[in-house]
């Protein structure tokens, strides 16, 4: 696919604090999309270079990189000569540590014209891409500046701490006066990261992210694991390097949620029949945060669903309604992070991945 100038994302990750999966969600995510059939392109805006080399791109290897495209008034044209390819559909616009002198070769250059220079770059090639991912260093400068000024949208990702709960709270706060700033308003969303939800406090932690930033946060969690790592050693995303793990599963739901992935219809080939009210329930007392997701809300958890909980005998009780026409549907509960089946539901179907899905039938 190819989009146009007016149709390219440009989605910028960003986070001030290190160590917050912000390249490997900037990597991952441009992964999944590129998965999923987009043109993407990932600009390595952090000297560090970590999302050049996780895409498997040596920046010492490189004759450009983007120094030359931001620093230079007519280099903005030049961006699609550095653009090094990262697998099929998939591109990298590389960094190095020459980056972090673009703030003192900018100095003399008016405010206006040195927080545009991304912006003007990604203009010349936006005709090539349906996304363009932005790999933020972690710091507000002079680079994250041009990211925000580029970017229609913003991911702030989030390790299910106190302090790093703190640190975003601050951190919307600045993103918030630099876009009063810029004279921009970009869609702002918080995604939680290196989740582990095998402990009470990382549970705790995650319910009380949504609670504090209810609909800014994504349904997606991205799951604390080692493939990640892995991936980004062999120089490639976690979907091609581990498609059946977790780590590419949460990243692909993420992926589905930022394109808008419609619900799929009923598997009837004629027209559908309308719509029922279906009523699934999962109990678990443990349990803070439950959602669902299959093949009739494009496997983003609770998207289109009506979702209440009480208690009975001391349970917690999960009530999730559904709009569903006759068909056949798999679906997965997310419960506190984690993809499980349905433990009520003996239906179950092998999903290409490997795992296993809960079948529902509606007739």
């Amino acid at each position: 696919m190819t989009g146009d100038a007016t149709s390219m994302r440009t989605i910028a990750i960003v986070n001030q604090k290190g160590g917050c999966a912000k390249t490997t969600t900037a990597v991952n995510l441009a992964g999944a999309l590129a998965e999923d059939g987009a043109r993407v392109l990932v600009v390595d805006l952090d000297p560090q270079a970590h999302a050049t080399l996780a895409l498997g791109v040596d920046p010492e290897a490189v004759d450009e990189n983007l120094y030359e495209v931001l620093a230079d008034e007519g280099g903005a044209k030049r961006l699609a000569e550095v653009v090094a390819p990262a697998g099929e559909r998939l591109h990298v616009a590389p960094s190095g540590i020459v980056l972090s002198a673009l703030e003192q070769k900018l100095a003399q250059e008016r405010a206006e014209a040195r927080v545009e220079r991304l912006l003007r770059a990604l203009a010349e090639v936006a005709s090539s891409y349906e996304y363009a991912i932005v790999d933020c260093p972690p710091n507000v400068g002079l680079l994250t500046f041009n990211a925000l000024r580029a970017a229609q949208e913003v991911i702030v990702p989030v390790e299910a701490s106190h302090f790093a709960m703190h640190g975003v709270e601050k951190l919307l706060e600045t993103i918030a006066l630099l876009a009063e700033r810029l004279g921009i308003a970009p869609d702002v969303r918080i995604l939680a990261t290196l989740y582990d939800g095998r402990t009470r406090f990382a549970r705790e932690m995650l319910a009380e992210l949504r609670e504090r930033f209810g609909d800014a946060c994504f349904d997606t969690v991205i799951r604390h694991s080692v493939k990640l790592r892995e991936a980004a050693r062999r120089g490639v995303p976690v979907a091609r390097f581990a498609a059946a793990s977790n780590a590419a599963a949460d990243y692909a739901a993420l992926a589905a949620e930022v394109a808008g992935v419609a619900p799929l219809a009923s598997l009837s080939e004629s027209a559908p029949a309308a719509p029922r009210e279906i009523v699934i329930e999962f109990r678990d007392a443990g349990a803070h945060d439950v959602r669902i997701a299959g093949d009739f809300n494009g496997w983003v958890p609770d998207r289109g669903v009506v979702s209440s909980t009480h208690h009975e005998q001391g349970t917690r009780v999960w009530r999730k309604i559904l709009q569903l026409s006759p068909g056949t549907y798999e679906y997965r509960y997310v419960v506190d992070g984690e993809w499980r089946e349905d433990p009520a539901n003996p239906k179950r179907v092998a999903s290409p991945a490997g795992n296993a899905h809960s079948l529902l039938v509606v007739r």
